[in-house]
């Protein structure tokens, strides 16, 4: 599950070069590929629940592997006489013999060398956009990002470099679904599946769910409630179906590599959920949002223990969920422990939490307690950069106080008939 800042991938290539000796002539055909990273690396797209849809989510570790494949020749240069004169003839002859050998040795080596060369070029320029690309999206140079994005898809479709075209896609569609561009996010994400799909990847693999799950997500902000709750639906019963058949095998049979990759699936499952909580909460179903919340926190508990910090964000909006249902006193008691927790393990936003907690304090009628947290709040938001944080804990400063003007004018109005 992906935790509120992308996590970038590093990106590293080998490279074998065989060289020419002797007489032989050193044929070099690469087959360039890029790989996909292990489980244990994946987080952004591998997964970690999130409050918060972040987009770049899936992130790789991408490994240039080249094939070299060395065919020895031997050039054989047949001498074509003339009757030249006596052993001066015979001797020009034999030079002459020699330098086309070398002449068509210089060619053959040379057009190979080009052809192997010109590949490497290609692969070079192919990581360097691609480096560029992420440096840009990390700095928040999205213009930036996609241009370089949109360079590295052309060139790896002129090299027919598959695995490269459906990571770079997934990168230009999380790129454009962060800039609100849903319509080709969604064509993005949908090609990036095509090529998938199509090279023999299975539908139930956690890449394509992954991409199923924003699709789902592009779909419910456009209020396509049909797509969005199939798409949600489909995540969830395939990683279940998954996690159902993981379950089969014990514990003591699994490798190391089997249960990174149960822990992965379980956390997607997480994801999903938090996601479809979101959704249904945004569509004022309120218990089915709690249902799917409460499991996401369970999965991220058992998971990643009790302080983690999206274990602590799914507290909190679990919290947020109570207390719209107007379970103010179980929502009050789930919140102040993710604030209890936050405030021990430092907590990266903990000044959300803290407005959260500060919000249900107001609409429990504690006033005062929700001014303090509130003004504790705004100061950790302000420190921290975030300006959405501040404006929100700003509105909530304004509602105390119309509050307190209300409950004043009440007061006076019952003073006033007495």
């Amino acid at each position: 599950m992906a935790t509120s800042c992308v996590r970038r991938s590093v990106l590293s290539q080998t490279l074998n070069r065989f060289r020419s000796s002797g007489g032989d002539l050193i044929q070099i055909s690469a087959g360039n590929r890029f790989v996909l990273d292990s489980p244990d690396n994946r987080q952004q797209s591998g997964s970690s629940l999130t409050s918060q849809s972040v987009a770049g989510k899936h992130s790789a570790c991408w490994v240039k592997v080249s094939k070299h494949e060395s065919n020895g020749r031997n050039i054989k240069i047949t001498q074509r006489g003339g009757g030249g004169g006596g052993g001066g003839g015979g001797g020009g002859g034999r030079r002459r013999t020699v330098l086309w050998a070398t002449i068509a040795f210089s060619l053959f080596s040379s057009s190979d060398e080009d052809k192997r060369d010109e590949a490497q070029r290609k692969e070079d320029e192919l990581i360097l956009l691609l480096k560029k690309a992420k440096l840009s999206l990390y700095r928040g140079q999205l213009q930036a990002a996609s241009g370089f994005l949109h360079q590295a898809v052309g060139l790896a479709h002129q090299t027919h470099n598959n695995q490269a075209i459906i990571y770079t896609y997934s990168l230009m569609a999380n790129l454009a679904y962060v800039q609100g561009h849903l319509d080709n996010a969604e064509k993005l994400f949908k090609a990036a599946m095509s090529f998938m799909l199509s090279g023999g990847t299975p539908q139930d693999d956690n890449a394509v769910i992954e991409m199923s799950l924003k699709l789902a997500t592009i779909y419910a902000e456009q209020n396509k409630k049909e797509l969005a709750e199939h798409g949600f639906r489909f995540c969830t019963e395939s990683l279940e179906a998954k996690l159902g058949k993981q379950k089969d095998e014990s514990a003591e049979q699994q490798t190391e590599e089997q249960e990174a990759l149960r822990k992965e699936t379980r956390l997607l499952l997480g994801l999903c959920l938090d996601s479809r909580a979101r959704y249904r909460a945004s569509t004022r179903r309120l218990n089915q949002a709690t249902q799917d919340y409460q499991t996401a926190l369970n999965i991220c508990r058992q998971e990643q223990g009790e302080t983690h910090p999206q274990t602590l964000v799914l507290m909190s909006d679990l919290a947020t969920i109570l207390d719209l249902q107007g379970r103010h006193d179980d929502a009050l008691a789930l919140i102040q422990q993710a604030v209890d927790l936050s405030r021990s393990s430092g907590h990266p936003d903990q000044h959300v939490l803290l407005g959260n907690m500060a919000g249900i304090l107001l609409h429990t009628g504690r006033l005062e307690d929700s001014v303090r947290l509130y003004h504790e709040a705004l100061s950790l938001a302000q420190q921290a950069g975030d300006q959405e944080a501040v404006e929100k804990m700003q509105e909530g400063l304004k509602e105390v106080k119309k509050r307190r003007e209300q409950e004043r004018k009440e007061e006076q109005q019952e003073a006033a008939e007495e």
